[in-house]
């Protein structure tokens, strides 16, 4: 598949970028290079927004079973090379064969997904207090998105954006985060061109954010911009998209710090089995993975010896043995910040359960038992495959503990009584709550989003299409 994508930005077709930079995107295991790209600066930006503009009124004007046809086209194309897509996002973003594969997958449905829009798009028919007259409410396409997307799962965080925005009429300018440039930003533009899409609704520019990254939100074309990432750096965007002198919708998909919430009744084998795979699931570096575990006092003790012969068997490694859950960190600066978590935690009198030594970027996995609230394990998401276990006292006191964050995208509680489990999900203050699963769950018909400092709108299904819609009210009155 990497030779099949030209290793070019994508504006209006293939070309080199007008800045003087070129990034080279490398395997975080191994430091192989992959692709070196000549980076797009400012002047890029404006040609893709302007290409954009032009070829949006033409797209929205295509019968809705055109526009589906081009989502299916791309989903069809990426299943036929699923195993490519696979290898090429495990060496680029560092990811093992399970997540890979889960990532894949879910790209293909959220495409699927997103080919049912266009007939899913109905506006409303509204009675007047005027006499003679009859309020109309079209949905339309909002023109223009601008989508940045993250390097964690950069595939289907850039297309649960792309697909639907496209799906719906607009046309779409993407920027990809510079650690994964081909899987997060110019793998679509090859998918999409081979799926059909006419040229100049989908571009794609590769920059540095010190460069581009300001510009790409403040540019008055882009009716929205929709962006997955750090919550600091979301709320810049935010207010750069609001507070500019050309305002605009945002989408912020930001930080979280999950609870995992492990009650006195729950099924402590299978807690354990998803406290392992939701915790270490792409070495944690997932706005969803578990990030606290919090676990009722009277099974406290237990829960954690078993935890932590369970997580002594996690295998971490190059990704390209399938055995191995953990791979490297994606860059240096991550690798740096996650050692300085773990000896925080050290410093701070965390008891130290599971740990080992660092080889390269690949950093095992080391849990940490007797967090308290105060502990920097506990207040910070992570993104690393470290984790902190928590003690609560009885239900209403881990109910307040997994509460006490500024975050609320994600959470999970174990219990074997459902009805219990669900009031205690309802008591959470997130977006999301599973009962006996993880808190990495995403499916592509169910909306997706956070409360507090976890972000701003919703993803997926009835949700991506009013996000990626306006409603445009006429008021007719017969004479």
């Amino acid at each position: 598949m990497i030779d099949k994508i030209p290793t070019q930005i994508f504006v209006d077709g293939w070309r080199n970028g007008s800045s003087k930079k070129t990034l080279q995107t490398i395997n975080p295991f191994d430091n192989t290079v992959l692709a070196a790209i000549q980076q797009a600066n400012t002047t890029d930006v404006d040609d893709a927004y302007t290409t954009a503009a032009a070829a949006q009124s033409a797209w929205a004007a295509k019968a809705p079973q055109e526009r589906a046809a081009v989502l299916v086209a791309a989903a069809d194309y990426m299943q036929e090379h699923f195993d490519e897509l696979v290898e090429l996002l495990s060496a680029e973003s560092g990811s093992s064969a399970i997540k890979a594969g889960i990532e894949v997958g879910a790209v293909i449905a959220h495409t699927r997904e997103a080919a049912t829009y266009p007939t899913r798009t109905h506006g409303k028919i509204m009675p007047s207090g005027t006499p003679r007259k009859q309020n109309y409410v079209f949905r339309e396409p909002l023109g223009v998105v601008g989508v940045i997307s993250p390097w964690n799962f950069p595939m289907v965080l850039a297309q649960r954006s792309v697909a639907p925005a496209l799906a719906l009429g607009n046309a779409v300018v993407l920027k990809p985060a510079s650690d994964t440039p081909l899987t997060g930003g110019l793998l679509f533009a090859h998918v999409f061109e081979q799926a059909g899409l006419p040229q100049g609704l989908l571009n794609v520019v590769v920059g540095s954010g010190s460069e581009i990254g300001d510009y790409f939100v403040e540019h008055e074309i882009p009716s929205l911009i929709s962006f997955t990432g750090s919550t600091e750096i979301g709320q810049a965007v935010g207010e750069k998209a609001i507070g500019g002198t050309h305002m605009k919708q945002v989408a912020l998909e930001l930080g979280g710090n999950a609870p995992f919430v492990v009650l006195d009744d729950a099924d402590l084998d299978e807690a354990i089995k998803a406290a392992v795979l939701g915790k270490f699931l792409h070495q944690g570096q997932i706005c969803m993975a578990i990030n606290r575990i919090i676990v009722d006092a009277s099974i406290y003790d237990e829960f954690v010896s078993k935890y932590a012969q369970a997580v002594k068997e996690v295998q971490s490694g190059d990704t390209r043995n399938p055995d191995n859950l953990v791979g490297p960190i994606i860059n240096d600066q991550q690798v740096t910040s996650i050692l300085d978590k773990i000896h925080n935690a050290r410093a701070e009198g965390a008891r130290e359960v599971v740990s080992a030594e660092p080889r390269g970027r690949v950093i095992p996995p080391h849990v940490f038992a007797d967090v308290t609230e105060e502990m920097e394990l506990f207040r910070d998401e992570i993104f690393g495959p470290v984790v902190g276990i928590t003690k609560a006292q009885d239900e209403a006191d881990a109910l307040r503990l997994a509460n006490n964050t500024q975050y609320g995208l994600t959470s999970a509680v174990f219990t074997q009584d459902l009805q219990r489990g669900m009031n205690f999900a309802r008591g959470i203050k997130a977006g999301m709550t599973h009962i006996n699963d993880i808190t990495v769950n995403d499916e592509p018909h169910v909306m997706f989003g956070g409360e507090k400092n976890s972000g701003i709108g919703r993803f997926n299904g009835d949700w991506a299409i009013e996000a990626f819609t306006t409603d445009h009210w006429i008021g007719a009155k017969s004479l």
